[in-house]
């Protein structure tokens, strides 16, 4: 097949890592790949250069632009596109607007959230109409199909929910070894249990609250630190509020890593405070890092952290609840290691990339077994 994903861009994120590792994989198998950025290349284009995967960026302005629509319809026609996959609301209108005129054997859409989103914006009215040319639309989770179905944003006919997968072998299980290595690289006292997190440090994540629930765990505590792996727009917030409270010589904040798995490797128990999730790749890495996980029970988490099981589920925006179940788990040696042990089986059971990949693919060979309306292959002007 000849695909071609269309995203925003490939700087470092869930759905991003959900791209790359897809089109690898899909190139690994024989099929033709490119990537489409609507705007620049992004920071992890660089992987996907180096396994020979085409990424072409588009250079989209803010606001409706007609130049790059025009380019983004001559990337897909010059490859000749059979199937058009994109990623979340502005990739998928643009790239079904670019395309119209042209046949595919499938038009396939992933929307990546838990659909939090206005109704009555222009962007969804504009991604509602793109729907009339698409086939399927995937969500990340359950929550999310059944959270779009609700607000009209596809038919629910065209929906399906496709769980995200990670490579759940390239996660070492934590240990007392690679704890002990993180927090002496960390210049932390020796012994010191870790609370970690991972992610883009945005609204969506409301670390705010998880600073505050480290503010409780630490004043009953003097042996935990706070580790925040990530940047994003909210780090400088952040960066105020942890000086404010006087936290400085307990929480760190590494930035953007590209040793994720060494260091979850190092944590004691991960923590995510978000306000809204869809599938979380980070929770997914935690639970094949053997982790604990302390989650709001937003969006799709509940999917993946089965609370009482390898995790506890808090309601969000609420620290104290967040704060009570850290220390629980900070409290208790044996509950942490049974949850550690159930969290890495549940990812190998249910978490794998290979399984996610397979699924995708059944959706793209639809179109070959059901003619339908984009069941022709396109020309190559």
């Amino acid at each position: 097949m000849r695909i071609t994903h269309v995203v925003e861009n490939l700087n470092r994120g869930g759905l991003e890592r959900v791209v790359i590792e897809l089109a690898k994989a899909q190139h690994a198998a024989g099929h033709d790949l490119q990537v489409v950025c609507l705007y620049d290349r992004g920071g992890l284009a660089g992987e996907l250069d180096a396994a020979g995967i085409p990424v072409r960026a588009i250079g989209k302005r803010d606001g409706i632009d007609l130049r790059a629509l025009w380019r983004l319809r001559r990337a897909i026609g010059r490859h000749r596109t059979q199937v058009l996959h994109s990623h979340n609301s502005i990739p998928h209108y643009y790239a079904v607007f670019a395309s119209l005129g042209r046949r595919f054997l499938r038009i396939v859409n992933t929307r990546h959230g838990m659909g939090d989103i206005n109704p009555s914006s222009r962007r969804e009215w504009l991604f509602r109409q793109s729907m009339r040319r698409t086939d399927v639309a995937a969500t990340v989770c359950e929550a999310a199909r059944v959270r779009l179905a609700e607000i009209s944003a596809a038919p629910a006919e065209k929906l399906r929910s496709v769980p995200n997968g990670i490579h759940v072998e390239r996660f070492r299980v934590a240990d007392d070894d690679a704890r002990a290595a993180l927090v002496a690289s960390l210049g932390l006292p020796p012994g010191s249990h870790v609370i970690g997190f991972v992610g883009r440090l945005n609204w969506a994540k409301d670390l705010a609250t998880l600073v505050r629930a480290f503010a409780i765990v630490a004043a009953q505590r003097d042996d935990v630190a706070l580790v925040l792996v990530g940047d994003g727009e909210e780090r400088a917030a952040l960066e105020g509020q942890v000086a404010a409270a006087g936290l400085g010589e307990r929480v760190r904040m590494l930035g953007d890593r590209g040793d994720v798995p060494a260091l979850l490797a190092g944590f004691d128990v991960f923590a995510m405070s978000s306000i809204s999730e869809g599938y979380s790749i980070a929770l997914l890495e935690a639970c094949a890092s053997g982790l604990p996980v302390v989650a709001t029970d937003v969006g799709g988490n509940r999917e993946i952290v089965h609370d009482g099981s390898h995790g506890r589920l808090v309601p969000a925006r609420d620290p104290e609840a967040l704060a009570a179940a850290l220390l629980a788990l900070l409290d208790d040696p044996a509950l942490r290691s049974g949850m550690a042990a159930v969290a890495r089986r549940w990812a190998l059971a249910e978490a794998t990339f290979a399984a996610m990949a397979a699924r995708y693919q059944a959706l793209y060979a639809d179109g070959l077994a059901v003619p339908g309306p984009h069941s022709r292959p396109p020309s190559p002007t």
